[in-house]
């Protein structure tokens, strides 16, 4: 990937170059900070205003914190930093000392401001090709999500998708390609990422590469597995509706029949124009839908035949008329398909999505795929469990705090019908980095994002 313009000399005589000096001269600077700090309130106990100094010792510790975060000075930076320096000088000089005490204190946090990523749509065909060797991963198709950025292994054959945000590099789920090569991925990422100044969260992996995160990733260790919910998977060969447990499955499937519902599996890049504006018609009817959120589990650029591979499910009501459609990714050299969106009319039968799901099997079996994954079920547990403890239920309050944003109990209720759940996936974080972790992972799914080509 691109790489910021650093000043590369200055970085790696203070760090780079000699590792074992770094704690001492992190020591030396808070020590030199600290002596300033201690000169200006001495200075103001005898009545002399030295407020500079305590802005230059804040500036400092900035400036500490950033070189013991290995965090790289961009150009860009450096010219902000010394603009701002600027700009206190001309406060103090116009006997505005509280205004330059703002800009002095703020230069070193400037300075050593954390870089983002930018996203990578470009390298879609590459990723696509990887995507395709992916084996056994529900969330591989997802990582053609426009907005991520990509690092490869030096063979090519694995990446890992992420996005950098408020200093964190937020990995989503596992890496893509050959399975071979995912552990040296892991370390070499560690340290790309540590050499950039970031440090690491991982939202969805599965356990095994959860393990793997925690002894491979050198530079970051102490990250901490927390489980989060379940892949729901059909296995296509062995998947059936037979017995009670499956009742109100049949039930919501058989209505739609009774309403003469149709349904047609069709690629993504075979919808002409006005069929396309069709599907389109049903996701504006809601006033939310066009993609412009999320990042690890959901694609954008939906239904515009930008992401190779993908399948539409559309049904058809007794008239003819699309009721509604489902859109899906498509892994490992198309034996395995991952829901990407459900979208029906407010005025389709209950029970479309069902009766997609159970079809789209058939036309699996015929094709020779293997795994259908439907979704993510976050936190199926707690929802599965009618005698919560008192922190489960403060949880279960939480999480409905959310349901504007989405509704997890009741899609938990819809999966659980076709009796799939299958691995649970984790969020790797470090607990002294859990509050910067949240609020990039929360802002990277659900604020809008501007749309990549």
């Amino acid at each position: 990937m691109a790489r910021s313009m650093t000043l590369a000399g200055y970085r790696q005589a203070a760090f780079t170059a000699t590792p074992a000096l770094r704690p001492i001269l992190t020591i030396s600077l808070l020590l030199l900070s600290a002596l300033l700090v201690y000169e200006a309130w001495h200075a103001a106990g005898q009545g002399i205003d030295h407020g500079w100094f305590v802005a230059v010792s804040i500036s400092g510790l900035f400036v500490v914190r950033g070189l013991h975060l290995r965090r790289p000075i961009t150009l860009a930076h450096l010219t902000i930093a010394v603009c701002v320096l600027a700009v206190a000088n001309l406060a103090y000089r116009a006997s505005h000392p509280e205004f330059g005490f703002v800009f002095l204190a703020s230069t070193g946090f400037i300075l050593m401001f954390p870089q983002s990523s930018r996203p990578q749509p470009e390298q879609l065909y590459r990723v696509a090709e990887l995507v395709g060797r992916t084996e056994h991963d529900p969330l591989a198709a997802f990582a053609l999500h426009s907005s991520k950025t990509y690092f490869f292994n030096a063979q090519a054959t694995a990446a890992i998708g992420y996005r950098a945000r408020f200093g964190i590099a937020v990995v989503a789920g596992d890496p893509i390609g050959e399975r071979a090569g995912f552990s040296e991925l892991l370390s070499e990422f560690s340290e790309f990422a540590a050499n950039q100044g970031w440090r690491i969260a991982v939202l969805g992996a599965s356990p095994e590469l959860a393990e793997m995160w925690r002894h491979r990733a050198i530079e970051h260790r102490g990250l901490r597995a927390i489980p989060i919910g379940r892949d729901v998977v059909i296995d296509v060969n062995t998947f059936d509706v037979v017995g009670r447990k499956f009742r109100n499955l049949r039930q919501a499937v058989s209505r739609t029949r009774n309403f003469g519902v149709t349904t047609e599996v069709v690629s993504e890049a075979t919808l002409d124009e006005p069929m396309r504006e069709n599907l389109l018609a049903i996701v504006d009817e809601w006033n939310y839908g066009r993609q412009s959120r999320g990042f690890s589990m959901i694609l954008d650029h939906l239904l515009d035949g930008r992401n190779p591979g993908m399948l539409v499910v559309i049904a058809r009501d007794d008239s003819g008329q699309v009721a509604g459609f489902q859109r899906y990714g498509v892994s490992n050299r198309g034996r395995e398909l991952s829901l990407d969106v459900p979208w029906r009319r407010k005025d389709a039968p209950n029970g479309l999505d069902e009766r997609m799901i159970l079809d789209l099997v058939d036309y699996a079996r015929e094709q020779g795929v293997q795994r259908i994954s439907l979704a993510f079920a976050p936190f199926p547990e707690l929802f599965a469990d009618q005698q919560r403890s008192r922190t489960a239920n403060l949880i279960y309050v939480l999480v409905h705090l959310g349901d504007p944003l989405i509704r997890l109990e009741s899609l938990y209720r819809f999966l659980r019908k076709f009796r799939a759940m299958s691995e649970q996936r984790f969020v790797l974080i470090r607990w002294r980095e859990v509050l910067l972790a949240a609020a990039a992972l929360l802002t990277l799914e659900f604020i809008p994002h501007r749309k990549q080509y």
